[in-house]
């Protein structure tokens, strides 16, 4: 066997040995699965002890956690880093403990022809979990779901509350995905005995906890496993291809019915694969792309098993290709512009947990803003992110926790295996979301070192075995001509900071090297480019004339600048450009980041700067190019249900007033 073949052989091994057990389908409710959210007020204790390690030595598992020592308050999901006034928690580095006690509803129990399944959200970084003192499973992995079936322990007994007990530590090393190195200060004159920091190769905060909610669920024995499906179209006829898993059985039949907004049957096939074929088919069209964007259809999957007992699962389904060009990126054949954020799971106090007014508020904004895409930065959202996104038509870049490889310990096989693992996890997830248009493996690595050539060919190529319908790509910053992951991806991404990081407070020299990176990545490697970060620091409410670091004003100047390229390139192969950020973040504390990140066009409490305005008007503008939309729904102002408009103030509304002149008003009042 050579080299490579023995290589990849230990990766596949390493692969194949991995013990997560993570999450296919969305835990929902229908008539045959019921869900029970036990998220809320948890028992929380930080093991303090110099190894970190006196919970697993003591088995604080065997016994509810207020028996082992003093417990405090904390709400999941949260990041619990935020929550106390304790510096110690802020920056705990190591295992955290937390439990709760919930009642299971007794038919669960009763009927043995009921599963019941705990499912993690999602939890940073190694979790283990336990159900009354028994270990359940255990996960490697900070951001997607993991999941144990419980019903065997719950039926042992019955008749007390369940104990849930998980385990969870944000300890990173060179083999995790982030990496990083704990580094121990040996010198006793300036640090104590014991004395370790946690080093890391991301500009964001290290939060830790559970940070999505913990469901109990339930499923016949006979179950809907995953769900696989792939769309495409025709004319006006719809192609929509999957495949069901089931598990329990081997001799249970399947039946699936695709339904219109309305409720309509559409189309309907027996058997776990099949295609199901749509007439005058609604395609899921991107926001701001078509007057009927996000359409969703419902698939509703039903299997009967031998016994007659039925499971049954609705998915959502938008029907649409993407393909990559040398120059563009399509979505149902049209060419898709790229105009949108960067984000991070990140407020203040709840950290990275998950929290829906927050959602909302997010998505309101980026509306607002005419932004039609981001990227989940760096690292997976939780999926009601993806779920929003579907439905509003935002595009989504999914990017896996894959940010700060820049040690070469970090391209071994033991990382790439891992590597893999995730983007399987991820993949199985994510992969029926319209609105996910492209994966990205990881940002900013070290991709000119040796190994990363092999360790990148390889990811790429196995992201693509798992989903060939969509693109593979990866964020650079890396010199164009000595990046060796490049060859491998489908569109190039490409990070830069001109007069920021580089020659920083001189906006002149934007032009010329934002042009020569552009023809130089384009003249290597033929293929589309989107700027995948670019931005500047600024103080809300710090303000300079001329311009200055750090002012408003310094960061308008530097996107102007961007901006004036970027016109000229994407007549060309620039197929899109992402601001970073959306929104300010926590980072680490060092000289360089003032209580974090200040390169949001918006505050951290999601209050707009200067910089909001500049791309909201030019994200609209861009939109309104496309020449596909009637002109109510070109500007940021709609036509209501009722056939009356909603206005928001802004500066093409001339056009709104000019459009409304045009028509006659109705017995109410409003506008035919």
């Amino acid at each position: 066997m050579s080299a490579s073949g023995s290589t990849r052989g230990a990766i596949i091994a390493l692969l194949t040995a991995a013990c997560a057990v993570c999450q296919a389908l969305f835990p929902r409710e229908s008539p045959s699965r019921e869900v029970k959210d036990v998220s809320g007020l948890w028992s929380f204790r930080a093991d303090l002890s110099p190894d970190r390690n006196r919970g697993f030595e003591h088995e604080w598992f065997k016994s509810p956690l207020a028996e082992t020592g003093p417990v405090i308050d904390m709400p999941v999901p949260s990041s619990y880093n935020d929550i106390t006034q304790d510096a110690r928690i802020r920056d705990f580095i190591g295992w955290v403990w937390y439990e709760r006690e919930v009642w299971v509803p007794g038919r669960w129990i009763k009927d043995q022809g009921t599963r019941v399944v705990l499912q993690v959200g999602s939890a940073h970084y190694y979790s283990v979990l336990w159900i009354n003192g028994v270990k359940m499973t255990e996960h490697e992995g900070g951001h997607l779901p993991f999941e144990a079936d419980i019903s065997s322990v719950l039926r042992q007994s019955s008749s007390n509350p369940c104990r849930i007990t998980i385990a969870v530590n944000n300890t990173l090393t060179l083999q995790t995905l982030p990496p990083g190195t704990i580094q121990y200060m040996t010198d006793r004159t300036s640090y104590p005995a014991g004395y370790f920091v946690q080093n890391t190769n991301f500009d964001f905060f290290n939060y830790a906890g559970i940070h999505r909610s913990v469901l109990l669920y339930t499923t016949p024995r006979v179950y809907i496993d995953d769900i696989t499906v792939e769309t495409s179209f025709s004319d006006n006829i719809g192609l929509v291809s999957y495949n069901v898993s089931v598990l329990g059985s081997s001799k249970s039949t399947v039946k699936v019915t695709l339904s219109a907004k309305d409720g309509r049957c559409v189309a309907s096939a027996s058997g776990s694969r099949g295609v199901l074929k749509v007439t005058d088919v609604n395609l899921w069209w991107p926001y701001l792309m078509h007057e009927n964007a996000a359409y969703l259809y419902s698939m509703e999957v039903q299997v009967t098993a031998e016994d007659g007992q039925t499971d049954l699962y609705t998915l959502s389904v938008g029907i649409r290709t993407v393909k990559v060009t040398s120059t563009q990126f399509l979505i149902n054949n049209k060419p898709f512009y790229f105009h949108g954020v960067n984000k991070h799971e990140d407020a203040d106090i709840r950290g990275k947990g998950f929290d829906w007014p927050l959602l909302v508020k997010d998505f309101n904004l980026m509306k607002w803003m005419g932004a039609n895409s981001f990227r989940t930065s760096h690292y997976p959202y939780a999926e009601e992110v993806l779920q929003m996104a579907d439905r509003h038509g935002i595009v989504v870049i999914d990017e896996c926790p894959g940010v700060g490889i820049k040690d070469i310990r970090s391209f071994g096989n033991v990382s790439l295996a891992h590597h893999l693992t995730v983007m399987k996890e991820l993949v199985r997830r994510d992969k029926n979301h319209p609105s996910v248009v492209m994966w990205s493996v990881a940002n900013e690595p070290a991709a000119e070192m040796p190994p990363a050539g092999f360790y990148f060919k390889e990811l790429v190529s196995y992201t693509k075995s798992l989903d060939s319908t969509r693109p593979v790509t990866y964020i650079t910053d890396s010199n164009y001509a000595r990046d060796k992951g490049a060859p491998y991806v489908d569109v190039i991404c490409v990070n830069s900071y001109f007069s920021w990081y580089h020659d920083p407070g001189h906006t002149e020299v934007i032009s010329i090297q934002l042009n020569t990176q552009f023809d130089n990545w384009y003249g290597k490697y033929q293929k589309p480019i989107i700027q995948s970060e670019y931005g500047a620091d600024a103080v809300s409410g710090l303000h300079s004339d001329p311009p200055m670091m750090f002012t408003e004003e310094y960061q308008k100047s530097v996107l102007q600048n961007y901006h004036d390229v970027f016109d000229q390139k994407r007549k060309e192969f620039v197929i899109g450009e992402l601001i970073w950020n959306f929104a300010d973040f926590m980072t680490s504390q060092n000289i360089m980041r003032v209580v974090g990140n200040k390169k949001g066009v918006l505050t951290r409490q999601r209050q707009p700067k200067a910089a909001a305005f500049l791309l909201r008007e030019r994200y609209w503008s861009i939109a309104n190019e496309t020449g596909v939309l009637p002109t109510w729904t070109r500007y940021p102002c709609q036509e209501s249900t009722s056939g009356s408009f909603m206005f928001t103030l802004y500066k093409p509304l001339k056009s709104c007033w000019n459009l409304l002149g045009s028509r006659s008003k109705d017995s109410n009042g409003g506008f035919k």
